[in-house]
């Protein structure tokens, strides 16, 4: 016999559907959010939601390594006060051209990351979907 699952789970859902479509609504109606989606900017990306995802997911994740190049700038300039100014165009080099190479891995990674989010949500949605559809015995 099939497994009956409790009421409480199916009121859980609706009361968490219920605070996710508040908080969506709270975020669309914020006015800095309405006055970016009517730039050009803000329509293009509202027309290409993987373009939008991609980016976000990039920016999110370049965070710590532009953080840590402008430490490393941050410190060498204070060295460079101090005299050591060849090494500060060295390491500033050197730094720029691995953050240039981080981040070109980090675009691939957030493309890779971007699918595999989309095709997860397509899939959840689809199963939720199947899962509590109304079905008809016959």
């Amino acid at each position: 016999m099939a497994k009956e699952e409790p009421p409480s789970t199916s009121k859980d859902l609706q009361e968490l559907q219920k605070k996710l479509s508040l908080l969506i609504e709270s975020v669309q109606n914020n006015p800095k959010v309405v006055a970016f989606l009517k730039s050009p900017v803000g329509q293009y990306l509202d027309r290409h939601p993987f373009l939008t995802l991609t980016l976000l997911v990039f920016v999110a994740v370049s965070a710590v390594p532009v953080g840590f190049f402008l430490l490393l700038v941050v410190l060498t300039s204070l060295a460079a006060f101090v005299g050591v100014i060849l090494l500060e165009g060295l390491v500033i080099s050197v730094g720029g051209l691995s953050l240039l190479c981080v981040l070109c891995g980090l675009g691939f990674v957030s493309l890779a990351l971007s699918g595999i989010i989309i095709v997860s949500y397509v899939v959840v949605s689809s199963l939720i979907s199947y899962w509590f559809s109304p079905r008809f015995h016959i």
